[in-house]
């Protein structure tokens, strides 16, 4: 009987509850452990730099809409222009083109020869106007004296007429009753010489008696002539009397219009005075045009002459121009758009493609209306073909003091400026 070998299987033991990996082996073990801990710190390092980015994004995006720039910007400021207020002939030249100068510095000189004559001119009229008015000042007080004793001399004379008349008219009063009493007495003589001559016809009187008669008539007869002549004359006396009272008053009445002459003396006085100040102005606008030979600059600023020596100029010819740096500004024209939070007051950046040097400012105003509203040829945006075009305004923008202290800056260079709005 053949034997078979069988081979007796050995039992298994059992595995543990909590099967423990077996030992790996070392090399693939790091292996293994450094794949893992590279993967965590790329983990690691592409969260961090996600984070950094996310940071650097938000601070850029808060940056760039801190401000708005544009490059339509330039360098503006005044442009002063010289001109000639007298005519003459340029004489000498002191400046040449775009040299600096400062104000009151002599720029160019004209022929003063002639308004050097016109000056002496003015000013011995001015003098013989001076004593014209001197002498009429002095005959004011002598008019207004002789006026006031003329109607005093024409008012005593008047008082005097009148008493005169009065006088004269007792006179003819009275010689008038001498002449009537003459009358009566005469009546009586040669009443008395009738009765005489019948008596002495009857030889009742003697003949002595009866010439004594006829004496007395004839005596009687003498003083009426006698008294109708001094009658005659005080009334001749009364006439002349009313002729004196009649010049009397003519004189104060001529003598009443003494307050009139006054008042003409003070007239003549007034306009004399007048021609005084009239040709004092006339000296100092002789001596205003001898200055105005000598055209002086009225700002500090770079100049640009167009005047030679040796030409004619004429009042208002412009003869230099003058750019004042010390007064110059920044025109930026922003994008309506850019203009939502932009206000007076804010802060700017220039940058100068000139010198590539960057100035600080601060916005000083914005214009009133777009650029092309003050252009030559705006815009018909009331028509069929209408497209909307985003608009520019411009806004002015000055450089804080000291910035352009070395004059580098010149009108109309183009900068980039920066407006920080927030």
């Amino acid at each position: 009987m053949e034997e078979t070998n069988t081979a007796v299987a050995e039992p298994k033991p059992e595995a543990p509850a909590n099967p423990q990996p077996a030992p790996p082996d070392g090399e693939a073990h790091y292996k293994r452990r450094a794949v893992f801990l590279g993967n965590k710190r790329a983990k690691w390092a592409i969260g961090l730099l996600v984070l950094v980015l996310l940071v650097a994004g938000l601070f850029a995006w808060q940056y760039f809409g801190s401000y708005e720039s544009t490059d339509d910007a330039q360098i503006d400021g005044h442009i002063n222009s010289v001109s000639a207020r007298v005519s003459g002939h340029v004489t000498k030249l002191n400046v040449e083109d775009n040299q600096y100068v400062e104000k009151g510095t002599v720029l160019v000189e004209i022929d003063p020869a002639d308004y050097q004559v016109a000056l002496e001119q003015e000013k011995a009229q001015y003098a013989d106007a001076q004593a014209q008015a001197s002498a009429s000042g002095v005959n004011v007080p002598i008019t207004n004296v002789n006026s006031s004793s003329q109607v005093a001399s024409a008012q005593a004379g008047v008082a005097n007429a009148k008493a005169g008349i009065a006088a004269a008219r007792q006179q003819f009063e009275a010689a008038k009753a001498q002449a009537a009493e003459a009358e009566a007495n005469n009546v009586k003589a040669q009443n008395d010489l009738a009765r005489y001559k019948e008596l002495i016809d009857k030889q009742e009187i003697s003949q002595q008696q009866y010439d004594q008669a006829v004496a007395s008539a004839k005596a009687s007869s003498a003083t009426v002539a006698s008294a109708h002549a001094t009658a005659t004359a005080a009334a001749q006396q009364v006439t002349q009397a009313r002729s004196k009272l009649a010049q009397s008053q003519a004189n104060l009445r001529n003598a009443q219009t003494g307050p009139r002459q006054v008042a003409s003396t003070k007239a003549r006085a007034i306009s004399a005075d007048a021609t005084v100040q009239q040709k004092q102005a006339a000296v100092e606008q002789a001596e205003l045009n001898l200055q105005y030979t000598k055209i002086v600059a009225p700002v500090d600023g770079i100049v640009s002459k167009n005047a030679e020596v040796g030409m004619n100029v004429t009042p208002g010819q412009q003869l230099f121009t003058i750019f004042p740096l010390n007064d110059v500004w920044v025109t930026a024209n922003f994008k309506e758009t850019q203009l939502k939070n932009m206000k007076q007051g804010q802060r700017a950046e220039i940058k100068v493609d000139a010198n590539a040097r960057t100035y600080k400012g601060k916005v000083d105003s914005i214009a009133g209306s777009s650029g092309a509203r003050t252009s030559l040829l705006p815009p018909e945006n009331a028509t069929g073909n209408y497209v909307k075009v985003v608009q520019r305004v411009p806004v002015k923008i000055v450089l804080d003091p000291g910035q352009n202290s070395d004059h580098q800056l010149r009108l109309g260079m183009s900068v980039e400026p920066k407006v920080y709005v927030k």
